[in-house]
């Protein structure tokens, strides 16, 4: 694995102590994080998109994914803002052989919350979440998921898993922003 990428891993696979308390529920909670949000949130809940495009994913994503080295995707990058500040950056990474059938609707998405679309789908399937630390320096830190801020972060956490819809993947990283401050309970 390259430096400056994420070191992805499985719960049974991070030391006990590394993780923070106050993030740990929150990165393996395998419900609807768009749906928990909205509760914590109190209704001042939105989506802003970052971008849509057909490009080539990460490597590692390539991998999550079984992706061929040359093969494309939808790559969807949004933030999920609480009170108007982003408490979450989500990449989704969709194969362009998933957007076929009624998974064509996932390149139409716009604002609206991909969570809320995955979890009232009754064909839906998710693999177990990853978590990985992202520091300063790394590609997902740096270019994506902290561009938009004006002050470099320290590192931060984020969940990735594959999620299926009728047997197509598509992949969710979801990096959880400095400013994420749920209230204790949350």
């Amino acid at each position: 694995m390259k430096k400056d990428m994420p070191l992805w891993r499985q719960q049974r696979h991070i030391p006990r102590g590394l993780i923070p308390l106050s993030i740990a529920p929150w990165l393996f909670d395998v419900a609807s994080l768009t749906q928990r949000l909205r509760q914590v949130c109190q209704g001042r809940f939105q989506v802003r998109v970052v971008s849509q495009q057909r490009v080539r994913p990460l490597r590692d994503e390539r991998v999550a994914l079984r992706m061929r080295d040359h093969e494309h995707a939808l790559v969807r990058m949004v933030y999920l803002l609480c009170d108007g500040q982003p408490w979450v950056f989500a990449r989704t990474v969709i194969p362009l052989r998933t957007l076929s059938g009624a998974q064509r609707r996932l390149a139409r998405l716009g604002n609206k919350p991909l969570g809320e679309m995955l979890f009232a789908d009754r064909s839906m399937r998710r693999s177990e979440v990853e978590v990985a630390r992202l520091v300063p320096g790394g590609k997902l830190f740096g270019l994506i998921a902290t561009a938009d801020l004006t002050q470099q972060p320290p590192p931060i956490w984020g969940r990735r898993s594959v999620f299926y819809l009728q047997d197509k993947p598509l992949l969710v990283s979801e990096i959880f922003l400095p400013v994420f401050k749920p209230k204790n309970g949350d």
